[in-house]
């Protein structure tokens, strides 16, 4: 009988291994045997035979986010009061890899006065992308679009303009950063051009200044040495060069900066630059001269605790004159601070102060201005959000005088 039911046994094998699937096409991968196991073959089919293809994890490669905000705006000058309304949509879209980094932001302002004609008075457009080519060197690049311009009765603009100019900047910039032990090197050269519109006044006179627009080469070199695990100790120089359309109303030059300074990193809590330094700007014109000035820049980060978050800046820029401005160079220097609180999960409050002076080279003319404000965040829900604001702002120059500012905003911000 055990040799009987052994032999049936033996017999019935084929049979179920029909009956569990044997009979599907070569290639399948449900027999240990099958070609598609062997080294170096690859199936003729590796998805589906059929259309449906295979469902695939949701994972984009950008994390996209947009708000679109709605705002009326009161103004009461030394000029007189105006009413604004804005319309500021945003867009960024986000991609964080292994080795990669993207970032790209847009925004705009698009302005109507009381009884005036919808314009925009601001525009921009910025791309910040990197790369760790391995552990100890990584590429970054960054490009950027903005278009702004000022309103009239704004401080710091002439009360006999009616249409200040529009100002259109495009940047880039691309650099690489190697460490060598404690030791980091870092080379970066950009490109900058700048158009600026005509200007209106309210005597009915336009000028043109496209006489103002120009050119902008930079590069900068700048060696750094991790002294302890907090600080760094740097030197940066750096070389560049204005070039302008038309050369017969504006001077080329040439700017060359030496600065040095220290970097202190508390974890995430609180971070620190300050550095200082001489620049000179040279124009190809020898009569006219050169330009020493003083460089100061700094900025502090502090977050205590996830509620609070407190930041403050110090910078010095050097560069060519606006077409309303005098002399050959402008030299500024600015200071702002900020802080912000977030009370809980549906109000966040803020404020802000700021500083400048400036002086104009080839010229007696100076200006200073200082302001402040504050503002709170409501929000209604996941998606929308009410603002409202608070700015002061004084302006005190040579060329226009002394003007005051208050203005108080408020809207509603829907983002996703």
């Amino acid at each position: 009988m055990g040799a009987v039911a052994l032999g049936m046994l033996w017999l019935s094998v084929p049979a179920l291994a029909a009956g569990d699937g044997s009979n599907l096409a070569a290639g399948d991968g449900s027999s240990a045997n099958n070609d598609r196991l062997e080294p170096g073959l690859y199936p003729t089919d590796p998805v589906l035979a059929s259309n449906a293809g295979v469902a695939e994890p949701y994972d984009p490669f950008f994390d996209v986010d947009w708000s679109v905000a709605l705002r009326g705006s009161y103004t009461k000058s030394s000029d007189g009061e105006r009413f604004d309304t804005f319309v500021v949509p945003s867009v960024s879209l986000e991609h964080i890899g292994s080795r990669s980094a993207m970032r790209f932001e847009g925004s705009a302002e698009v302005t109507r006065p009381k009884d005036g004609q919808i314009d925009v008075t601001g525009l921009r457009l910025g791309l910040n992308a990197g790369y760790r080519l391995d552990r100890e060197t990584r590429i970054d690049a960054s490009g950027e679009l903005t278009l702004s311009q000022d309103l009239p009765g704004t401080p710091g603009v002439a009360t006999t303009i009616s249409s200040p100019p529009q100002i259109l900047t495009g940047s880039t910039e691309l650099g690489i950063t190697r460490n060598f032990g404690k030791f980091n090197v870092g080379v970066t050269g950009g490109l900058k051009r700048r158009v600026y519109g005509e200007t209106g006044y309210y005597s009915g006179v336009v000028v043109d200044n496209a006489n103002q627009n120009y050119w902008s080469t930079s590069s900068t070199l700048r060696v750094g040495y991790q002294a302890t695990p907090i600080f760094e100790v740097f030197g940066e120089a750096g070389l560049g060069r204005d070039m302008f359309d038309a050369e017969s109303t504006a001077i080329d030059a040439t700017t060359t900066t030496l600065r040095g300074g220290v970097t202190g990193r508390w974890n995430t809590t609180l971070e620190a630059t300050a550095s200082a330094g001489l620049g000179l700007r040279r124009f190809d014109n020898d009569s006219v001269g050169e330009v020493v000035t003083r460089l100061y820049d700094a900025s502090v980060t502090y977050k205590p605790d996830p509620t609070w978050t407190f930041t403050a800046g110090l910078s010095t820029n050097v560069e060519p004159p606006a077409p309303d401005d005098t002399g050959n160079t402008k030299v500024s220097y600015l200071a702002n601070a900020r802080v912000g609180y977030t009370v809980n999960s549906w109000l966040a409050l803020r404020a802000a102060a700021n500083w400048s002076t400036a002086r104009f080279e080839g010229s007696t003319a100076t200006e200073t201005g200082y302001g402040y404000g504050f503002g709170a965040d409501y929000r209604l829900n996941r998606h929308t959000a009410l603002t409202a604001d608070y700015g002061y702002d004084h302006s005190d120059s040579t060329l226009n005088g002394v003007d005051d500012a208050h203005r108080i905003t408020m809207g509603v911000t829907v983002s996703r």
